[in-house]
């Protein structure tokens, strides 16, 4: 007979619900350990069918590991199952493990696709980058604004020359010196760590061929090319590249109900830190990019029609378009295609 075992992980315990013909056969809480936890299911479920939790912190290790102890696992979206969860009447973990049971037992979930660790140990290398950028600059207009107080007045600079101007207008100021001097040194250590993450991002893209192949358009670089890859994995997953545009939010949403019928701004669902990347890249082409292609012609052409941020928009979906298609085919980026 068929098993099925819904999870409700948290970061120290997981409650377990167990579902055979219907009824609960058995429930508890076990460790957040993959294999403490596949060792109870053998026990207690020797025919499981389905092993079912939601999105989290902790899915894509989760499912891997399941996935290697042979276990069914299957993670499905949080925000689908949350409607079918919300009608139980006390919200705890076991009844939450209960919930996702009887989804398991019914079939009724979305199930998400989980991410490989290559493309998550790439994910995590631009993660850390972008982060370790807005500190540097958090930390740049930190010092910025305390000079400033006292009247001291750093000049728009980047790089080393910021690094030369504090210290120039610290010279004769001792007092002020001993505090903004370790803030400074603090800035220098986060923007040598982001280059050297930035350098790592830059090889990796370059030994990669999905890479270079994206990289041949305008406005795209190693960060975007990189994040793209790791985002699509395997151009498969998508059957029309047009649903790409989607999966990144970059398509507007709709509502319709009776007589009302209007379309909104876009979705803003998926990738945040992907759709803006899609978005720089569409400003570069728009903005900075000299030759010409027919993706730059058609945007500014909606630029004149819809102003610059809709048109920049619309540029970046078709660009998410046509970077599964290029990775389908594994044709260069063509110009004098139609957009």
């Amino acid at each position: 007979m068929d098993e099925y075992i819904g999870l409700d992980v948290s970061m120290k315990e997981t409650a377990v619900s167990i579902r055979r013909e219907g009824k609960r056969v058995w429930r508890g809480k076990c460790a957040s350990d993959p294999q403490a936890l596949a060792a109870l299911i053998r026990k207690h479920a020797p025919a499981a069918k389905r092993v079912v939790f939601e999105t989290g912190p902790l899915s894509v290790w989760f499912f891997h590991a399941l996935t290697a102890e042979g276990l069914p696992a299957i993670c499905i979206d949080a925000r689908h199952a949350k409607a079918a969860l919300d009608m139980a009447p006390n919200k705890t973990d076991a009844n939450d493990a209960d919930g996702l049971a009887q989804l398991a037992e019914v079939g009724f979930y979305r199930e998400v696709r989980v991410k490989s660790y290559d493309s998550m140990l790439s994910r995590t290398l631009i993660s850390s980058r972008t982060r370790l950028v807005r500190i540097g600059t958090e930390l740049s207009n930190q010092i910025r604004g305390l000079m400033k107080t006292f009247g001291l007045l750093v000049p728009s600079t980047k790089g080393g020359r910021f690094d030369d101007q504090v210290r120039r207008l610290l010279a004769d100021n001792e007092a002020l010196a001993r505090i903004i001097l370790p803030v400074l040194e603090a800035w220098r250590s986060v923007r040598l760590r982001a280059a050297e993450l930035g350098r790592q991002i830059l090889a990796n893209a370059r030994q990669s061929t999905d890479c270079q192949l994206l990289m041949s358009i305008p406005g795209v670089g190693a960060i975007t090319a990189s994040s793209y890859v790791a985002a699509i994995e395997d151009p498969a997953n998508f059957k029309k590249s047009r649903s790409v545009g989607a999966w990144f939010g970059l398509t507007t949403r709709r509502y319709q109900s009776g007589e009302v019928d209007y379309d909104g701004h876009i979705s803003r669902r998926g990738d945040a830190h992907m759709r803006g990347l899609l978005y720089e890249a569409a400003t570069v082409l728009l903005t900075r990019t000299r030759g010409e292609s027919d993706l730059r012609t058609w945007g500014l052409k909606l630029r004149e029609k819809l102003g610059f941020k809709r048109a920049a928009i619309a540029v970046a979906r078709k660009l998410a378009v046509i970077m599964h298609a290029m990775l389908k085919s594994g044709e260069l980026f063509n110009k004098t295609a139609a957009a």
